[in-house]
């Protein structure tokens, strides 16, 4: 036998409270990525859980961004962007690009292994894969855009356990290379 809860009955009005919003959200869990845009001094970038594939055919990414954030007219003007999708032990990277001790610009970039894309954009080395993108389209709604970037080239990395964040915290799904090749006995070599 199964137990059912039923949800509470509807609201009669429609909820226009952003911190429930964001409350609900804080239990969908989502990969952690890393938006990079800008050459030289004028680098930046943010963490983002919001990032998505669009299209395969051709390949296709969207991601959400805040019209308020510092990289939103650095991205309008450079027109290209890195999405480094991150593994579990960059979480340092991940808390740098959310400015979460201050950082700003290209100080975020410190600290670890960056080349230039095609597009200029910035890509990670040791991210789980590097997306070099091209905008094809910003579009503006409420408080954020939605981005739209044509992928340009794509750098895969080492298959290791990835970062998420969920319920306001990072946390490591799957495991690291090193660890498969501990827990099945084999050397590497």
């Amino acid at each position: 036998m199964s137990v059912v809860t039923p949800f509470p009955k509807p609201a009669s009005r429609i909820q226009d409270d952003p911190a429930s919003f964001r409350h609900a959200f804080r239990h969908l869990a989502g990969g952690v990525s890393v938006i990079t845009t800008g050459h030289g001094d004028e680098r930046t970038g943010l963490t983002a859980t919001s990032v998505a594939s669009l299209s395969a055919e051709p390949p296709t990414v969207m991601f959400g961004l805040n019209l308020s954030s510092s990289s939103f007219p650095i991205l309008e003007r450079s027109r290209g962007f890195g999405v480094n999708f991150l593994n579990a032990t960059q979480k340092p990277v991940a808390d740098r690009f959310a400015g979460r001790k201050g950082e700003k610009g290209a100080a975020r970039y410190a600290d670890a292994e960056w080349i230039s894309g095609m597009t200029g954009a910035p890509l990670l080395i040791g991210a789980l894969a590097a997306l070099d993108c091209e905008v094809e389209e910003i579009i503006e709604r409420h408080s954020h855009a939605i981005v739209i970037g044509r992928v340009r080239d794509i750098r895969l990395g080492v298959n290791d356990a990835a970062l998420v964040y969920w319920r306001g915290d990072y946390e490591r799904l799957g495991w690291m290379s090193e660890e498969v090749t501990t827990a099945l006995g084999l050397r590497a070599f």
